[in-house]
């Protein structure tokens, strides 16, 4: 491995662990909080700390996705001995676009600093932040986990095929599709939307390994 590609994961690394850490934190902590909080209070949160933690959101994610596009740009072929990868990066380019996209312009209507539909753009801005929650278990598991799911079909008598590959890819399009024209469903709630997570990511290895 060159120095380069070393400084290109660790940066990596680094900041989905910013970008993923403030997404939890939006989903788990502060969306709760908001709900429970005096007026006074979340209208202090909203004007001092929502701001800040946005701009480490958002800049965690595009320095996620650069370093992911350059690394990803550079296994090459590989994608093809270990095509869990490819899910991971969909998934990975998906919440990219929905932070840039979806929930900072329509938080920036949410907190105040332009002109909308409050209501409206909170709405949008929610349901892509579940979203995001949600594909972070399978994002996880194609980035993290491609080399050993590789292993693993191989283990249970074949490979990843074509079909499992297209049928996992299309279930995170179809996921994203809901993103942005349907509705929260089942992952309204903290709990809710980390069940989710998880089962989408348990099915997604099932459709990989044995589809």
């Amino acid at each position: 491995m060159s120095y380069i590609e070393f400084f290109f994961r660790y940066f990596h690394v680094l900041a989905g662990i910013v970008w993923i850490g403030m997404l939890y934190y939006f989903n788990f902590v502060q969306t709760e909080y908001f709900k429970e909080a005096e007026a006074s209070a979340k209208s202090d949160a909203m004007a001092k700390l929502a701001p800040r933690a946005l701009w480490w959101f958002r800049w965690g994610a595009m320095l996620t996705f650069l370093t992911g596009a350059y690394l990803f740009h550079k296994i090459g072929a590989l994608g093809m001995s270990m095509p869990a990868i490819w899910v991971g990066a969909l998934a990975g380019t998906f919440m990219f676009l929905n932070v840039w996209l979806v929930i900072w312009p329509n938080q920036q209507i949410v907190l105040g600093m332009k002109e909308g539909d409050g209501p409206s753009a909170a709405a949008k801005a929610g349901l892509a932040s579940r979203t995001n929650t949600l594909f972070s278990g399978p994002m996880l598991l194609g980035m993290l986990g491609s080399k050993h799911i590789a292993a693993i079909s191989t283990q249970v008598g074949g490979s990843v095929t074509d079909t499992g590959l297209y049928a996992a890819l299309g279930l995170i399009v179809v996921l994203e599709i809901n993103a942005l024209f349907g509705g929260m469903g089942p992952m309204k709630s903290v709990m809710g939307v980390i069940h989710c997570s998880l089962a989408l990511m348990l099915a997604v290895l099932g459709i990989l390994l044995y589809l």
